[in-house]
């Protein structure tokens, strides 16, 4: 009997080993500081991502890192519609093509972005409806075709679509109260959404579909002007009439000039959507920050304090998305500085430092601080998110 229980456990030994994933040379695991986030995060059943592009790959650290880190990626731009058809009737696949070609060759899964926005859009969509020679129903039927064609053409290869990104107001909007907002809202009406989505759906019956949107971290007040409360009804209505929603998107774009949330708050949000039967992902993430004169001139005393509000932010969001099973990948929006789109958007005041690595590649404390959340987090409370 002594001899059965030693073998039992040398084999619980050897399993416990290998769910632990790669070995060092020695046949021991890496430390866990060393481990990757795609390592750590494989425990949960959970992807970890980011956004990439063509240009950056091109960059042999930046290859590393987001082949190292992550076994989830977005396209950043290279499927959004004025990249694909720049003229009409022209498909530029390539970049797209390529960037799946990478995410194949690294075993990492896709996420698709994005079929259906009123930003980006093609000079030749937009300025036709705008002089006439568009008509609102040769524009659903081009909608249609964009959507078909290009689902089809991924079909099988693209594990999550944001189908509808941003398409409600925000409350400093005028009027306050939450609507439909937008070129499609405006030359469509509301029903495109339903369609946008069916239409997906006919195209590639397995993908998940997602509705995407920002500043939906957390439940206001549940009145006109609440975003997040807007959006819920929004689907929860639109599901009940058999349209196929299957995955809610929160971008978590974040500044830490900002009061933000705590993680229960992002959790009831995440919790209110698994309950109407869905899936969700934390899909564009960053947390950035004022780029003011003393960050610019490396005052540790200003930039410290910015680095661990950015640290404290990833962690909510990513604490959050564990504590939740139905929340399956957590995506930021590009890793490192050197490629992030927030100094080029936010100018007046200009803003930064909003990714997990700096301009030299270097792992922020952001970095570390979802890496520990991810080796601190199981049962009871962080289960492994079911295969989907």
């Amino acid at each position: 009997m002594r001899r059965l229980v030693v073998i039992a456990a040398t084999a619980l030994g050897l399993v416990a080993v290998l769910s632990q994933g790669p070995v060092s040379a020695n046949g021991r695991p890496p430390a866990v500081q060393d481990q990757s986030l795609k390592a750590l995060a494989a425990r949960h059943n959970l992807a970890i991502g980011t956004a990439i592009s063509n240009d950056a790959l091109a960059e042999p650290q930046y290859k590393a890192i987001a082949t190292r880190e992550f076994n989830s990626v977005t396209h950043e731009n290279a499927m959004k519609w004025e990249s694909l058809e720049p003229t009409r009737g022209t498909y530029n696949w390539g970049p797209a093509d390529a960037l799946m070609d990478f995410a194949k060759k690294n075993n990492q899964k896709v996420r698709g972005h994005v079929l259906v926005w009123h930003n980006q859009l093609p000079a030749w969509l937009t300025e036709g409806v705008a002089n006439g020679t568009i008509s609102k129903t040769e524009l659903r039927d081009l909608l249609k075709k964009h959507i078909t064609t290009v689902v089809k053409r991924y079909k099988g290869k693209i594990w999550q679509w944001d189908v509808v990104n941003e398409a409600a107001s925000d409350p400093w909007d005028t009027p306050s109260e939450i609507h439909l907002k937008g070129f499609w809202a405006q030359n469509l009406g509301p029903t495109y959404i339903a369609d946008a989505f069916r239409w997906a759906r006919a195209a590639d019956p397995h993908a998940l579909l997602f509705y995407n949107d920002y500043n939906m971290e957390a439940f206001g007040d549940r009145g006109p002007s609440d975003k997040v409360w807007f959006i819920y009804n929004l689907i929860k209505n639109l599901r009940a009439q058999g349209v196929p929603i299957d995955g809610f998107g929160s971008q978590g774009h974040l500044g830490t000039q900002y009061g933000n949330f705590d993680t229960f708050q992002v959790k009831e949000v995440l919790d209110a959507f698994s309950d109407l039967g869905m899936v969700s992902a934390l899909t564009e993430v960053d947390v950035r920050s004022q780029m003011t004169a003393g960050v610019q001139a490396g005052d540790s005393n200003e930039i410290n304090p910015r680095l661990q509000a950015s640290a404290s932010n990833f962690s909510v969001l990513m604490q959050a998305c564990l504590l939740n099973r139905n929340c399956l990948s957590y995506t930021v929006w590009g890793f490192t500085d050197k490629h992030s789109w927030v100094p080029t958007w936010f100018t007046n005041p200009p803003e930064g430092l909003a990714t997990l690595y700096d301009e030299n590649y270097q792992p922020k404390r952001a970095y570390n601080s979802i890496k520990a959340d991810l080796v601190f987090a199981g049962p009871p409370h962080v289960q492994p998110r079911p295969r989907r």
